[in-house]
């Protein structure tokens, strides 16, 4: 009888400096990308995977963690089991000022004017 290994769960993500605007913008384009950028901006907590209301399925709402991931728009780790995820704000104003700001707030801007 061996002992259980445990081995960590690495996630890979982009250097700031490696990540492009065309990336940021094209990452942003999509309304259910913008939706999961609105909802960690005002959260000031980080967020599970599961604690976001997305109109899709499980593994179409994996992909959009994983362009936004790409594309250096946030971080992801895991607690136990739960992938949790953090927006890289600070380390995007820093690359580009003001980009991710405007984002929001037009995004806020249609969450109030939707019907």
């Amino acid at each position: 009888m061996g002992r259980a290994r445990v081995t960590a769960r690495v996630i890979v993500h982009p250097g700031v400096e490696d990540v492009s605007v065309q990336q940021v913008l094209e990452a942003l384009a999509d309304p259910a990308r913008r939706s999961v950028v609105r909802t960690l901006a005002h959260a000031g907590a980080d967020l599970s995977c599961g604690s976001f209301d997305l109109p899709v399925g499980r593994s179409t709402s994996s992909h959009h963690f994983s362009v936004l991931r790409a594309a250096g728009v946030l971080r992801q780790y895991y607690v136990g089991t739960t992938k949790m995820n953090t927006l890289r704000a600070e380390e995007l104003e820093r690359r580009f000022p003001g980009l991710l700001s405007a984002v929001v707030a037009a995004a806020d801007a249609e969450a109030r004017d939707a019907p």
